[in-house]
């Protein structure tokens, strides 16, 4: 058995991509390791989001080049092929995301097989849920769908991954079964924008399309929703038919949580970033959604420092989180990464003052985060159970997501494992994490 090292950067989005890429070489008898092996081939798969990703990404490829490696790229970065070849003369492939078959042919062609025979690619271009999961067992990412319809003149997710491609209703059914089949407890639905799934195929009224639902993420979520015991939406835009969405949480189909990125709440940014929607309504929404949902999740991300943004406009971002009291919150400073249409704008400001920015909204958030994490303590909350770190047990509940958001750091657990509903009592929390007492297991959740 020939062995590939492996090296995932990025997103949810991208970490998919590398569990098809992953899955399909065991299929052709790879052994897969992790970073810093001996492996003779390393497929690294980039992301150049922004420019600190593209650092990271460079820095891997760099590392394996002078472990004197032979170096596959794919993923984002690698749309940017002629760039990276003419930085890299010793690159050996390149392709960009989603891209399994030539990451396949590529690193068999490496390791002298013959690529005459593969695997059948009609297998791989379908997502299985038998795929090889590079998160612990009992939760797994549905990206539901690809690329991205907006013109935010801050991203080049459009250029990277194209236009908006959604996939059946059919095929995220059968894999969202398979998932659970083996294990999964939580699927975590994630794309570019969420709450259009379905639109490029006119909800599965597109030419051709033999499905007897409306292929929407309603019905979508619905069919989900008897499929696995949690259910989350990441990356939903604040369109008005998310209150529907809210609604079915209220009806207890789907995890109260919603990762909504704002990008900002001052209105000239926002024109200037061309978003679709404005601050005042996304308040507007949010208000009714927690008058339905007190409990309602919400975490959102934001940019500092975009072109042209005044200290006027981060005063109103933090009157914003004033007044939204958003539970989690993620700040970035603006990158000037190639192709962004932004960069063209006047105004830019120094990395200075963009990161003195980021601490203020950082800080400000910080108290906000800590009051909604207060309201829990007294009360006993369902947690799943991730695993331990340091001889303590950890979980998260209902309103955290893997990874991004807090924990709950739990006393007197007893025979848990990765996976498990458990009942914990709410003793204390910081700005970031729940301190709670093991109760007992939950039992009836499939």
């Amino acid at each position: 058995m020939s062995t590939v090292s492996y090296v995932s950067l990025g997103c949810p989005k991208a970490l998919v991509d590398s569990e098809h890429i992953v899955t399909a070489l065991a299929d052709e008898n790879f052994e897969v390791v992790g970073e810093n092996s001996d492996a003779g081939v390393v497929v690294v798969n980039t992301c150049g989001f922004i420019n600190q990703a593209k650092a990271e990404s460079y820095a891997a490829i760099e590392a394996a080049m002078e472990n004197e490696q032979q170096v596959v790229v794919t993923g984002c970065l690698g749309v940017e092929r002629e760039e990276l070849l003419r930085r890299y003369p010793g690159l050996k492939f390149v392709s960009g995301p989603g891209d399994t078959v030539q990451v396949v042919k590529a690193v068999k062609s490496l390791n002298g097989e013959s690529v005459d025979r593969l695997y059948d690619p009609a297998l791989v271009g379908r997502d299985s849920g038998n795929r090889v999961l590079l998160t612990p067992e009992h939760y797994a990412y549905l990206k539901i769908a690809e690329g991205c319809n907006h013109k935010c003149t801050f991203c080049i997710i459009p250029t990277m991954r194209g236009p908006l491609t959604s996939k059946t209703l059919g095929e995220l059914l059968e894999e969202a079964q398979a998932l659970v089949e083996n294990g999964v407890k939580e699927l975590l639905l994630i794309a570019q924008d969420l709450s259009a799934y379905g639109l490029d195929r006119q909800y599965g009224g597109k030419r051709g399309s033999v499905s007897s639902y409306r292929e929407d993420i309603f019905t979508l979520c619905k069919e989900l929703a008897g499929v696995a015991p949690w259910l989350r939406l990441h990356y939903v835009y604040p369109y008005p038919h998310v209150d529907k969405l809210v609604e079915m949480m209220a009806e207890g189909q789907i995890l109260p949580y919603l990762d909504m990125p704002l990008q900002h709440a001052s209105p000239p940014i926002l024109k200037a970033m061309k978003r679709p929607a404005s601050s005042e309504k996304t308040l507007e929404r949010i208000q009714s959604w927690r008058s339905k949902i007190p409990n309602l999740s919400i975490r959102s991300n934001f940019i500092v420092g975009f072109p042209g943004e005044t200290e006027q406009d981060i005063d109103l971002l933090l009157k914003f989180l004033d007044e939204a009291k958003l539970d989690r919150v993620g700040c970035f400073t603006y990158s000037e990464v190639e192709g962004a249409r932004a960069n063209k704008l006047s105004g830019a400001l120094s990395e200075r003052e963009k990161l003195d920015r980021q601490d203020i909204v950082y800080e400000h958030q910080a108290m906000i985060s800590h009051k909604r994490l207060a309201r829990h303590i007294g009360n006993t909350l369902e947690v799943i159970i991730d695993g331990e770190i340091d001889n303590q047990v950890i979980g998260r509940t209902i309103f955290d997501a893997p990874d991004i958001d807090g924990r709950v750091l739990i006393e007197g657990a007893q025979n848990v494992k990765p996976g498990d509903f458990i009942s914990v009592e709410i003793k204390s929390c910081d700005d970031h994490d729940l301190n709670g007492d093991y109760l007992g297991h939950r039992i009836g959740l499939r």
